[in-house]
């Protein structure tokens, strides 16, 4: 990896970064074994290990792990990243509850062990993941099944991040499948989730017979037509992950765009990102975990384009870092939780909350600058 960070830039991630690893190891030793998703007065109060072992955000507290594990090498995150990965198997054996998420589940997890340990389970869970995501492709038009529930058309802008599932395990089984699944859908997301101004729809409800578009609901967004800032940084990571494991210039391109209509709005509110990019004035809701999410992609995309273009995504990914820092996290030792500000969906609960998936971004951000992260994507 090039290094497009300045000195000043890498001093600032370590001050973070030592005042990251307190909080992350005090949860380690509080959860003990139990999966978290959002902080609630302060604590991790569900196990979603207990409550609903498939949920979507179940491998990202695995992450976090195996990402200390890596830029520390203390064994206490290796050995409880291993317990989150054993506790996934009774989500890959009930089975009906997975839907396209698996890739959020087991890249963090089981492909993560796998990489830094050469782990034969991790390999086969990992492939298992991958075979069940394969299953929902639907060929005649050319898209990932998003949901269960008799949503057969269903397609959104958030599995573009599980596509690297598929890469990797195409290229684990030299199986050509895999990736053309991946590409295929990618494709479909340009067509049918983002708009020509760079913006994206969360959801396209297409006609599973043939993938003709029927409609584009509006989802965790304000309302159809409008710019779910979440969404919008799954498009920016999504599509230059593609770009990165097929090097189709397409995929380059889609997210520069998905990077420039992000960056221009979320420039508006000095880089806490709204909730919705296209909502009403009043309430002002912010999502800290899309700017979280967005600043690991655009750090990515600096990655992959010439020097003359990086300086506008690497500045852009330490404002949104910076902003997280500087008005959302809760470095407390006491508390679960590290970035605040967090909103699941627009009209959901009004609560600004602190959700594990912020936490992942906001880490990896910081370890990819001062270049300590391992890839999980």
């Amino acid at each position: 990896m090039q290094n497009i960070f300045t000195q000043e830039e890498r001093d600032w991630a370590e001050q973070i970064f030592q005042k990251t690893a307190p909080k992350l190891r005090a949860e380690c030793e509080r959860l003990q074994g139990r999966i978290p998703y959002e902080a609630v007065g302060g604590r991790y109060a569900a196990d979603l290990a207990q409550e609903n072992i498939a949920w979507w955000t179940n491998g990202f507290w695995g992450g976090i792990l195996w990402q200390m594990y890596h830029a520390t090498g203390e064994a206490c995150y290796r050995a409880s990243a291993e317990a989150v990965e054993e506790q996934l198997d009774r989500a890959l054996c009930e089975y009906r509850n997975l839907d396209h998420d698996v890739g959020f589940l087991w890249m963090p997890t089981a492909v993560a062990d796998y990489r830094m340990t050469g782990s034969p389970r991790s390999l086969v869970r990992g492939e298992h993941a991958a075979s069940l995501l394969l299953s929902r492709y639907n060929a005649q038009g050319r898209y990932l099944c998003a949901w269960n529930g008799h949503r057969p058309g269903w397609m959104i802008i958030d599995c573009l991040m599980n596509l690297s599932l598929l890469y990797w395990a195409g290229s684990e089984q030299d199986d050509p499948r895999f990736a053309a699944a991946a590409c295929a859908h990618a494709d479909t997301a340009l067509e049918k989730l983002m708009r020509p101004d760079g913006s994206c729809c969360h959801i396209a409800v297409l006609n599973p017979a043939d993938g003709s578009l029927l409609e584009t609901p509006g989802g965790q967004g304000f309302a159809a037509g409008s710019a779910w800032s979440r969404g919008q940084a799954w498009a920016v990571y999504g599509f230059v992950i593609s770009y990165l494991h097929t090097h189709r210039v397409r995929y380059l391109d889609a997210a520069k765009r998905a990077a420039h209509y992000f960056l221009a709005n979320a420039a508006r509110t000095d880089y806490l990102p709204l909730c919705d990019f296209r909502a009403p004035e009043k309430p002002q809701l912010f999502d800290a975990s899309a700017g979280a999410c967005a600043a690991c992609g655009l750090l990515e995309l600096a990655q992959q384009v010439p020097p003359e273009e990086s300086t506008l995504y690497r500045q852009g990914a330490l404002r949104l870092l910076h902003a997280a820092a500087e008005r959302c996290c809760d470095w407390n030792l006491e508390s679960d939780g590290i970035v605040g500000y967090g909103k699941v969906e627009y009209h959901g609960d009004p609560a600004q909350q602190k959700l594990i998936y912020a936490d992942y971004f906001f880490l990896e951000g910081i370890l990819r600058i001062l270049n300590r992260e391992i890839f999980l994507w």
